[in-house]
């Protein structure tokens, strides 16, 4: 991208179903993508393993929002076992990090003490989520953090949450995979809906999430 791009126009993108990559780490470029085939996690079908259940129910990680999201974006960049590269560059860094000060780029982590060890951070636009990236320094934290964000989702009045693609991982959570047209259909009706992701103050308990997860419409 050689023209000027900030947040009105990123926010731009995703209304059109759009979202910036880079190649690398290292490479300063942007791309825009726009997949053939779209990941999304129906907000009413999370699934979450007896297991999962067990360790959000016990509260093992202080789960915030929006207390470190810069430090979240620049740990799901870091490169992990079986991932040697990441597509997050200091132009996206310094982008969401923008879009985060203006209310639209969030961030969910889970917390030992004084350390982060695990979390995600999206896009809040109207009635949708753009999820970007998550990372794990704990068992089960990045995926603690997901059901999280789900039920926040879910108690602010979302109707899609967007992965963007699909991986096993999120297979597990119940992850369909539609066409780009359908997908676009149920961006722009989620796009009239006005939902509240909330603030930083809106704290909830692993019994809590898991009710909102679980309750029925």
């Amino acid at each position: 991208m050689s023209r000027v791009f900030g947040p009105n126009e990123l926010l731009d993108c995703y209304r059109r179903g759009v979202f910036p990559m880079a190649e690398a780490r290292d490479d300063p470029r942007l791309f825009l993508v726009d997949p053939d085939l779209r990941g999304v996690l129906p907000l009413d079908k999370f699934h979450v393993s007896k297991s999962l259940r067990k360790v959000i129910r016990q509260d093992r990680f202080s789960v915030r929002t929006d207390t470190a999201f810069t430090r979240v974006m620049e740990m799901c960049a870091e490169a992990g076992p079986g991932r040697t590269n990441t597509w997050i560059n200091n132009p996206i860094l310094n982008l969401y990090s923008a879009l985060h000060r203006v209310g639209h780029a969030h961030s969910v982590e889970c917390w030992e003490g004084d350390d982060l060890v695990g979390g995600l951070y999206g896009v809040s636009l109207k009635g949708v989520f753009f999820g970007e990236s998550m990372f794990s320094r704990r068992t089960d934290a990045s995926k603690v953090a997901l059901a999280h964000l789900v039920a926040r989702l879910r108690r602010g009045g979302f109707v899609l949450l967007d992965t963007q693609f699909v991986t096993d991982h999120l297979l597990t959570f119940g992850v369909e995979e539609i066409g780009r047209e359908e997908f676009h259909e149920r961006l722009d009706a989620a796009l009239l809906v006005d939902a509240d992701f909330g603030d930083a103050s809106y704290c909830t308990s692993g019994l809590e999430a898991l009710q909102l997860i679980t309750q029925t419409s």
